[in-house]
């Protein structure tokens, strides 16, 4: 014999997701700090490249100018993995 309607095993209602987490907001400094790693950064490789024999103290340095130009922009690509 078939089962009635109220014997049968009833859905839960229907409820919606949590709503959505905050967004996460990073620190102002993190963008122009970023920024400004990744030009010096640049720039430091470029200035030893053009001119790194007129300069006293970058030709001292000799090939750690290079460690210095990239070792600014890795230190901008790491912060920029912090920027939301």
């Amino acid at each position: 014999m078939p089962k009635s309607r109220s014997d049968r095993k009833k859905k839960a209602v229907y409820t919606p997701p949590p709503s959505a987490a905050k967004p996460k907001v990073s620190p102002r400094w993190v963008l122009p700090t970023l920024v400004t790693l990744m030009v010096l950064g640049v720039l430091w490789i470029a200035v030893y490249y053009i001119a790194g024999t007129m300069i006293p103290y970058m030709s001292d340095l000799g090939n750690w100018n290079l460690a210095i130009g990239f070792g600014g922009i890795i230190l901008a690509l790491v912060l920029g993995t912090r920027w939301h």
